[in-house]
C-alpha cells in the first residue's frame, strides 16, 4: 500500500507549527515551574500543552494519517480534555492577580469532571478492545453508539455550561482586581495585565465560535472538515499568543503584597438622608483628616514617588490604609490612583508653565512628576486635561 502519509499542506503544515511552537512554551513553563514553583506557570503550562494537544487530531487528518491508516485506533487515545480548560484559565487569572493565592486540596474539585470523562473513554476503550473484529475497523461498538451518540451529546452540553460558568467567574475575577489596584496603586501600567483580557476576550469569542459551529454541524448542515479547520488554525494562535505572554512577562509583582483596604468596612459608604434623596454622608472628622492629606501632599510631595503606593502614603501620614482609603474616597470622591495621578497632572502643568519642556522632553518632565509609562501618561493627562499633552502645550504659547 502506498502511504502518503505525512503529507505537508497549506492545511497541516500551519497547524504543525503553532503546535510545536506551543508545545515548546509549554515545556519551558512547566519546567520553570519546577524551578521556581509558580503556581501561575504549573496552570499556564498545562493549558498551552493541553490546548496545543486538542489540536492533535486535526492536524495529523489533514496531513492524511486516517486515509493511511484507515484502521486506526488514535481517536481512543486522544482524549478531549476541554473540561479541564475552564478550571486551568479561572485558576491562571486567580494566580496570577490574588496576591496570597495558594493552591489547596479543595481546588482539586475543579478538575472532578475531567476525570470522570476520562474514566469513561478509558471504559470505552477497554470494552471496544474485548469485543470479536476490533482490529478490523477504526472504532468499535461502544464508541460508535454511545460517545459518538447520545453521550457525545451529553458531555458537550457539560462542556457549554461549565466553560460558561468559568469564564463569567474569570472575568468577574480579573475586573474587580482591574477594580482593586486603582485602590492601592498610583501606577497601575504594568499592572493592568491587558494582554490577558486580551485573551479573554478572544478566548470568548472562539467559544462562542465554536458553539455556533457545533449548532450548525448538528442542525443545519454538516461541516467539512476544511471548514473546521478555521477554529482550529484560530485558537492554535491564540494559545501561542498567550504562552508567548506568560513567559516573558513578569506575573509575580503582587506575591506577597497585601493590598487589602483592611478589617473596616467599605471605603464608600452610601447613605440615604430623608426619604426624597441619597448621597455619600461624611463621617466625623472627614474633613480635618482631608486637611491632613492635603498639606502633607503639598509639603512632602510624595506623589512625584512612580512607585507610591496606598501603604507608603498612609505610613506617611500616620494613617491605617482602610482610613487612607476612606479619607480618599469619601473626601475626594475618587480612587487612590486617580486621586494622585490628579496631583501628578497639576505638578506636569506647573512645569510646563515654567518652561521645563524647553530643557526636557514631555516624557521626561513626566516621569519627573511621578509617572512611569508614556501611555499611562497619555492617557491619564487627557482624561483629566481633556486634551493631549502637546495640545496643551500649544495653548501655552
Amino acid at each position: 500500500m502506498f502511504l502518503v502519509f505525512p503529507d505537508f499542506n497549506i492545511f497541516s503544515t500551519p497547524l504543525l507549527v503553532l503546535v510545536s511552537q506551543g508545545v515548546i512554551f509549554g515545556i519551558l513553563l512547566l519546567s520553570r515551574y519546577s524551578k521556581r514553583r509558580i503556581i501561575s506557570d504549573l496552570f499556564l503550562g498545562l493549558l498551552v500543552l493541553i490546548t496545543c494537544y486538542h489540536r492533535t487530531s486535526y492536524t495529523i487528518g489533514f496531513m492524511d494519517w486516517y486515509d493511511t491508516y484507515r484502521n486506526t485506533k488514535v481517536n481512543y487515545y486522544l482524549i478531549y480534555l476541554g473540561l479541564a480548560i475552564g478550571p486551568l484559565i479561572y485558576l491562571y487569572v486567580r494566580s496570577v492577580t490574588t496576591s496570597d493565592f495558594r493552591f489547596k486540596k479543595k481546588d482539586l474539585y475543579h478538575f472532578l469532571p475531567v476525570l470522570l470523562y476520562f474514566i469513561y473513554r478509558i471504559f470505552i476503550l477497554l470494552y471496544d478492545v474485548g469485543q470479536p473484529g476490533f482490529a478490523d475497523k477504526q472504532n468499535g461498538i461502544l464508541m460508535e453508539s454511545l460517545d459518538m451518540g447520545y453521550m457525545g451529546v451529553f458531555w458537550e452540553a457539560v462542556y457549554i455550561f461549565q466553560h460558561l460558568l468559568y469564564l463569567a467567574f474569570t472575568l468577574q475575577l480579573f475586573f474587580q482586581y482591574k477594580k482593586q489596584i486603582q485602590e492601592y496603586f498610583s501606577n497601575t501600567y504594568r499592572l493592568e495585565l491587558n494582554w490577558i483580557k486580551t485573551f479573554l476576550y478572544l478566548h470568548s469569542f472562539l467559544f462562542l465560535y465554536w458553539v455556533l459551529q457545533q449548532f450548525v454541524d448538528l442542525s443545519v448542515f454538516e461541516l467539512s472538515w476544511i471548514q473546521r479547520w478555521w477554529y482550529q488554525l484560530i485558537s492554535a494562535m491564540v494559545i501561542i499568543y498567550v504562552g508567548i505572554k506568560g513567559y516573558f512577562t513578569d506575573t509575580t509583582t503582587l506575591h506577597g503584597l497585601d493590598f487589602k483596604p483592611g478589617n473596616r468596612q467599605s471605603v464608600i459608604k452610601i447613605k440615604e438622608q430623608n426619604t426624597t434623596a441619597a448621597h455619600a454622608v461624611q463621617e466625623p472628622g472627614i474633613e480635618e483628616q482631608k486637611l491632613v492629606v492635603l498639606n502633607y501632599l503639598e509639603k512632602e510631595k510624595p506623589y512625584l514617588d512612580a512607585d507610591l503606593n496606598l501603604r507608603d502614603l498612609a505610613l506617611g501620614l500616620n494613617m491605617s490604609r482602610s482610613q487612607l482609603s476612606e479619607v480618599i474616597n469619601m473626601g475626594f470622591q475618587k480612587n487612590f490612583n486617580d486621586f494622585i495621578n490628579g496631583y501628578r497632572v497639576n505638578a506636569m502643568k506647573d512645569k510646563l508653565a515654567e518652561g521645563r519642556h524647553k530643557q526636557l522632553s514631555l516624557l521626561g518632565i513626566a516621569f519627573e512628576c511621578g509617572f512611569n509609562s508614556k501611555a499611562t501618561f497619555n492617557r491619564v493627562f487627557k482624561k483629566i486635561t481633556n486634551s493631549s499633552p502637546t495640545e496643551y502645550l500649544k495653548t501655552l504659547s
